[in-house]
């Protein structure tokens, strides 16, 4: 789940695998490795929790996973604000990311639960639409720094249009289902036990994503802003581009452009989603 302090893995495994093993790494494994923690530490440990609310803590699993959250999420942003390789940036907000569904498990019972299972959901269908993106820039400019990102809004608008709300959603901005994702965790987490909840964690977890924010809109700038490569320049970035590649095809525009339209769904209406998840929680 690329938890700090256990994420050392992650950053080169999102750069150097290819990029379908890269997005299955991120999106996937992250829900599987989540849904079954959510079922040892809830099912198997839940009268072992403790507390990890400010003014009550409690010995137990929650508060370890409380420090794993706070910490995953302030080193996740913050190293991520340096990364000048997509990829390297993903990885990093994996691990910030990983830190804000671990709120869910921190605070415990159903509620807790389908949040985690919500927000990994939706981050799966972002990240993979995300990567999508990431493959097809990398195909068509040998590299996935965040320069060969530069004028994508003139080579392809829909591609651009499709990262926004992919970036945007990992931000948590409204409509879309990462602001949605988000509200959800914090307000379960605000909720949980006595003592104000964890008012402490939902403040570094809201920290962290106004971070977040700043090295999202860094790569929209690049996308929207910055003028394309030229030819030069292309062939400087590209270690093995001789030939210039087919545009993206059809197909994979528009399972790029589902995917978008599934993350501002998730958004705008969320109740059935979350209805369902909440029954399927024991």
């Amino acid at each position: 789940m690329a938890a700090a302090p256990f994420h050392l893995w992650a950053p080169d495994a999102y750069q150097g695998a290819p990029v379908p093993s890269a997005a299955f790494i991120a999106s996937a494994s992250k829900v599987a490795s989540f849904v079954v923690l959510g079922k040892i530490v809830l099912i198997g440990f839940g009268p072992d929790a403790g507390s990890a609310a400010w003014h009550g803590l409690i010995a137990g699993w929650a508060p370890v996973l409380a420090m794993l959250a706070a910490l995953s999420i302030l080193v996740g942003n913050l190293v991520a604000l340096v990364q000048k390789n997509v990829r390297r940036l993903l990885a990093y907000s994996a691990v910030a990311h990983a830190g804000y569904t671990l709120l869910g498990l921190v605070a415990g019972g159903r509620d807790g639960f389908s949040a985690t299972l919500f927000y990994t959901t939706i981050y799966a269908f972002t990240l993979v639409g995300a990567f999508g993106v990431v493959a097809i820039v990398r195909h068509e400019t040998g590299g996935d720094d965040l320069q060969n990102f530069a004028g994508l809004r003139t080579r392809s608008p829909l591609l651009a249009g499709c990262m926004a709300v992919f970036m945007l959603s990992l931000a948590g901005l409204p409509p879309l289902a990462g602001f949605f994702g988000k509200f959800y965790l914090f307000s379960v987490a605000l909720r949980a036990g006595d003592n104000q909840g964890l008012v402490w964690l939902v403040a570094i977890a809201l920290f962290g994503s106004f971070i977040s924010l700043y090295y999202y809109l860094v790569v929209l700038k690049v996308i929207f802003v910055e003028p394309a490569l030229s030819e030069v320049e292309r062939n400087q970035t590209s270690a093995y581009l001789e030939i210039p590649p087919p545009p993206a095809d059809f197909l994979q525009k528009i399972s790029l452009s589902v995917l978008a339209i599934i993350v501002l769904l998730l958004g705008v209406i969320p109740a059935p989603f979350v209805a369902r998840l909440i029954a399927s929680v024991p």
